[in-house]
């Protein structure tokens, strides 16, 4: 995966998660009701203002919509603990407690 498809799964992501429409991250950054479509498609690259917006808006810091694919990154944290993490515990209060 290239920076700029990361930067869109990663916009996506986050967008999704603060329970957003691609018009209403437009509403609350100020912007054309179709930027964030444009964005999301790869046809149109925000500006640093827009970025700076975009990651005001959705509470996270700019350089997460960078991130390898932080949505992966976040379902793999998930994964090891409830793999690993949760039953090391598990197992940790039985011989302990």
């Amino acid at each position: 995966m290239s920076y700029k498809e990361d930067f869109i799964s990663n916009l996506k992501y986050y967008r999704n998660q603060k329970g957003y429409s691609q018009a209403k991250l437009a509403e609350e950054c100020n912007c054309q009701p179709g930027t964030i479509g444009c964005i999301e498609c790869g046809r149109q690259f925000p500006s640093f203002d827009l970025l700076f917006k975009i990651s005001d808006v959705l509470k996270i810091n700019p350089a997460d919509l960078f991130l390898r694919n932080a949505s992966n990154s976040i379902f793999e944290t998930r994964k090891i603990m409830k793999e690993d993490f949760l039953s090391y515990v598990g197992n940790f209060v039985k011989e302990h407690f």
